[in-house]
């Protein structure tokens, strides 16, 4: 009988570091645990997200599944922000479409795409004022890209969102 090898595989992310899960945004790992669940054992992550007082366990074998991701490179915020000042492109279509298209958008993790969110949903000074369900969903999207940017920044994130609209519509 052969003696199974207990492989010495490196996990992607260890506890400390900062992840972003794409439907809750940024969160800290701080424990991989060992669970039974339903008769299987599994390891799994242990996300605390503080934002929203959840706590999450994702299985370490679906984390490419999930999108559970390191934080961007600046590289990549730079890209985001680059996004924000661009002009809004905002579609002729039903808002409920629209709508559904933003949350996509947010829930994908993509700081880019959530940025494009945030510049089409901006009003100005002067622009008329937005519906609840725009300002609910421009207020979730400046949230979760402002905790990203916080995070690798080492920011709080109320500058972080100051960072974000110092940099809205600047043609």
């Amino acid at each position: 009988m052969a003696t199974r090898k207990k492989s010495n595989l490196t996990l992607p992310f260890k506890p400390g570091d900062s992840v972003v899960y794409p439907t809750h945004g940024v969160g800290k790992i701080t424990a991989v645990q060992k669970q039974e669940i339903a008769g299987h054992k599994l390891e799994l992550y242990v996300i605390i997200f503080d934002r929203d007082r959840m706590t999450l366990r994702v299985p370490i074998k679906k984390v490419d599944a999930s999108g559970l991701r390191k934080l961007s490179s600046k590289k990549e915020m730079d890209e985001a922000i680059q996004t924000l000042k661009g002009r809004a492109r905002i579609k002729r279509s039903m808002w409920s479409r629209r709508a559904a298209e933003y949350d996509t958008k947010i829930n994908s993790g993509d700081p880019v795409s959530i940025a494009e969110v945030i510049r089409d949903l901006h009003r100005n000074v002067g622009q008329p004022d937005q519906s609840f369900s725009e300002r609910q969903i421009y207020e979730e999207a400046r949230e979760r890209l402002a905790s990203e940017l916080a995070a690798i920044e080492k920011i709080n994130v109320e500058i972080a969102i100051e960072k974000l609209e110092e940099h809205l519509n600047v043609e």
